[in-house]
């Protein structure tokens, strides 16, 4: 939801950055006019407006040198140039000359990720753009030729991965798409059309009967038991990395054995069933931790942008190779549960249901009438594999005379 707030001096000092992300905040009395907030607290006027069906942002100045008065103002000057049938961005585009692709990086954000995309995806947008593409940025948009996109695919698949090549592709591929959008690269072919992407195969690794019982027991062993018991929490879940590390105690209910997820990766809120082996992680890390601490894993340091732990591969590490499963990911644990649920016959319905996958309308409907069928799904399949994870004791029987 748009937020909108009557822009005064003191009401625009009140407001605070984001833990991550940009803070777009609209004044109620200039329509277009716009504040920014960046997560260092600096905060700048916009006036967003769209000319000739494009989005446009022009930057007005920071606040406090430029007043809210004097923004207004120049805001309604602009509109008015606007009305006249005056296109202020197209006046600045010929002054400067074809756009760079650091120009384009920066446009592509503003007016596209940070509109658009979760933080975490504009997190890896800007490692892909660190990694592949900032050599780049001073070459304009018309000098990137089809066959600069394709070496480069080429390179970075040889060199770190056919999946990374792949999103280094998208990423540009997008940039691109935005500069259209904009009036930046009118009539003329994305550069990165016709580019084959390679075959990525998809990954369906999870823990066998076998594997559990070591795996398990590493756990236990873990030196890093907080992290350990993330693990377990998203292995006796499904829920993904970024979701179990930012828990809260006040969406987790012990009593009722729901947690809420308020923001997925579909962008919707989740009620995850919590199975026995679930609940008594929970249990006790609750008597473990300190009351005043919302999160269930929170950071190890002072100043922390999100509050919560986000880096867990040391840990990670430690933990598969003393299990002796250096390949396995942590994204495998979300699909071991899928996967053993499947085993135990439950329907694609009910695993997308408990791993929160986005469904048809239909299964929409049912899906509050399926919270105590999902829950039982779920508890079998964790069952199941704590029990696999236990080591057999029991010594055979001796059948001789």
């Amino acid at each position: 939801m748009t937020e909108k707030i009557n822009f005064t001096m003191a009401a625009i000092e009140k407001l605070s950055p984001l833990i991550a992300g940009r803070r777009w905040t609209y004044d109620t009395k200039v329509s277009g006019l716009a504040l920014l907030t960046m997560p260092t607290g600096a905060k700048s006027f916009y006036l967003y407006k769209k000319v000739n069906g494009r989005p446009e942002r022009h930057n007005l100045g920071k606040f406090p040198e430029v007043t809210v008065d004097a923004a207004r103002d120049k805001a309604n000057k602009l509109l008015a140039r606007i009305a006249d049938g005056d296109d202020p961005a197209e006046a600045k585009r010929k002054i400067r000359g074809e756009l760079t692709l650091g120009d384009l990086w920066q446009r592509y954000l503003e007016d596209h990720a940070e509109a658009h995309k979760k933080a975490r995806s504009i997190s890896e947008d800007k490692g892909l753009w660190k990694r592949y593409l900032e050599p780049w940025k001073h070459r304009k948009l018309g000098s990137v030729q089809f066959s600069d996109c394709q070496s480069l695919h080429a390179k970075i698949g040889k060199t770190n991965g056919k999946i990374a090549a792949n999103r280094m592709l998208s990423l540009l591929s997008k940039m691109y798409g935005v500069a259209r959008d904009i009036g930046e690269f009118k009539n003329r072919a994305n550069p990165t059309a016709g580019v084959k992407r390679f075959a990525e195969k998809s990954r369906d690794r999870f823990l066998q009967p076998d594997e559990l019982p070591p795996f398990l027991a590493s756990l236990e062993t873990a030196d890093n038991q907080l992290l350990a018991s993330a693990f377990k929490l998203m292995l006796w879940t499904g829920a993904r990395k970024s979701n179990v590390l930012a828990m809260t105690w006040d969406a987790v209910d012990l009593i009722a054995k729901t947690w809420r997820i308020p923001d997925t990766k579909q962008g919707e809120p989740q009620v995850v069933p919590l199975t026995p082996e679930a609940v008594e992680v929970l249990k006790k890390l609750r008597g473990e931790s300190n009351e005043e601490q919302n999160f269930v894993f929170p950071a190890r340091v002072a100043g922390s942008k999100t509050g919560h732990i986000t880096d867990v591969t040391k840990s990670w590490r430690a933990i598969t190779s003393a299990a002796g499963m250096p390949d396995l990911h942590i994204h495998d644990l979300r699909r071991t549960l899928g996967s053993w649920q499947a085993l135990g016959g439950e329907s694609l319905l009910t695993i997308g249901q408990s791993l929160g996958h986005k469904n048809t309308a239909t299964t929409e409907v049912y899906a509050r009438l399926m919270l105590e069928r999902v829950r039982d799904a779920m508890t079998k399949a964790t069952a199941a594999i704590s029990a696999a994870g236990k080591p057999d004791t029991g010594k055979a029987e001796n059948t001789d005379g």
